[in-house]
């Protein structure tokens, strides 16, 4: 069976909602490679996301969740508990930013994740109103697709969304938006919208996903940190992309040195299982009463397994300093072909290994060359790479190699890329 065949049988039964960027259809991953039906290799540099942080089928994440299958796969955290996801929430608490007392939920995915952050939000506050920025992305069920600060693709067709829902400019130096400029917004929503009184959360992205990879300026989160302490308002950090050392940190808010009182975990918490996590201070966390947070797959004993493994890799083999290394020869790299096309490349940027490239048209950042983007990602395949774009515009590539990924393999993979971008451009 080759990719065509395989793509024309999901195309018969997958609904075109749920596309695939690629027609590859994979059959093993090692470390940083993957390998199709065909017997193609590839460089991933999308990492499913940033979910396999610690590598495709890292040898001990295999084993851990093997080791669990042998015992039981589900009896619901809920009804009969088990020690991996007490250890699990102990670890992870420990690991959230911050010297408050904290507890933990589990969930399923990282929508559910925001999900339940505003729901504990809105017990411990009493209040109905959320904040969200421009440009980010917080999932799609109905909630989350309310908070998310994008249309296309992701709410177009989709509404009506629930209301007391807010919306303000996020930071961007390079396209003129001042973290001034942001705070003023989010103070103008006090004025015009909502009062500051009914506000139950604020929720950011310390570095945008989907939005670009806009890193928040640190003085901007520690804003949002004191606004929110000034009116009682809880401060949600959506972690979900940046967490598990993405950002050269465990965690992206440590960059800040600002404590959340909510956060998001999932994607690289455990290799590739399904599972995510809700932290927060202790008496935020216990506002809902029994009963009011949970789900039947919440907290997948082999992904907790599994994710115990994850956080085992990320000490032993030092994975947040090799995010940073990584990070700066991407860096390093990339912002070499920008020098060779200034006019076309407006930025390079990273934090940690959450790396970006951003294209434009005739030297102007104001013209976004989603075209080109496009161009690059349909024929990433062709030479042997995983690509992902983002941004408001479409013109962003984004680089989330894995932490485990060689200086080797990195090359190599730039190297295709570079020859790529020339191929369409020269």
């Amino acid at each position: 069976m080759n990719n065509q065949q395989l793509q024309d049988r999901k195309t018969n039964v997958i609904a075109r909602g749920q596309g695939n960027m690629y027609p590859v259809y994979v059959e093993r991953g090692e470390g940083s490679e993957i390998w199709d039906v065909e017997g193609k290799r590839y460089i991933d540099f999308g990492t499913g996301i940033a979910v396999c942080n610690t590598g495709h089928s890292h040898p001990k994440v295999v084993d851990a969740a093997k080791a669990q299958l042998d015992k039981f796969s589900h009896t619901c955290v809920m009804v009969n508990p088990y020690e991996v996801a007490v250890e699990l929430a102990e670890k992870l608490t420990a690991a959230a930013p911050g010297d408050s007392e904290k507890k933990a939920i589990f969930v399923s995915t990282g929508a559910e994740a925001v999900e339940n952050c505003v729901k504990i939000a809105r017990a411990h506050t009493g209040r109905r109103g959320v904040i969200a920025f421009n440009g980010g992305f917080h999932g799609r069920t109905n909630l989350t697709m309310a908070l998310t600060g994008k249309i296309l693709p992701y709410k177009n067709l989709f509404g009506p969304f629930p209301g007391d829902i807010f919306h303000a400019p996020f930071p961007i130096a390079m396209h003129d938006i001042s973290v001034k400029q942001s705070l003023k917004a989010v103070e103008n929503l006090f004025k015009v919208d909502i009062a500051p009184t009914d506000v139950a959360a604020i929720i950011v992205e310390p570095v945008q996903g989907e939005g670009g990879f806009y890193a928040a300026p640190p003085e901007f989160l520690q804003a949002l940190r004191k606004l929110c302490d000034e009116h009682g308002i809880m401060l949600i950090a959506d972690e979900i992309q940046t967490g598990f050392g993405r950002t050269g940190k465990m965690f992206s808010f440590e960059h800040a040195g600002v404590e959340a009182d909510l956060m998001t975990m999932a994607k690289g918490i455990a290799g590739g299982f399904p599972i995510a996590a809700v932290v927060g201070k202790s008496e935020v966390m216990d506002a809902p009463l029994p009963g009011g947070l949970g789900g039947t797959y919440g907290g997948s004993p082999v992904a907790c397994a599994a994710a115990l493994a994850v956080l085992d890799i990320i000490e032993e083999e030092n994975l947040i300093e090799r995010s940073n290394q990584i990070g700066a020869l991407f860096n390093e790299r990339l912002s070499a072909l920008q020098a060779k096309y200034p006019q076309l490349i407006s930025d390079v940027r990273n934090q940690g290994s959450m790396i970006a490239m951003e294209l434009m048209k005739d030297g102007d950042v104001e013209q976004p060359n989603t075209e080109l983007t496009g161009a690059i990602i349909a024929k990433a395949a062709e030479h042997g790479l995983v690509l992902l774009a983002c941004g408001f515009y479409g013109n962003v590539i984004r680089f989330l190699p894995a932490l485990t990924m060689t200086d080797k393999i990195a090359n190599e993979g730039l190297d295709a890329f570079t020859t790529l971008f020339e191929s369409l451009v020269d």
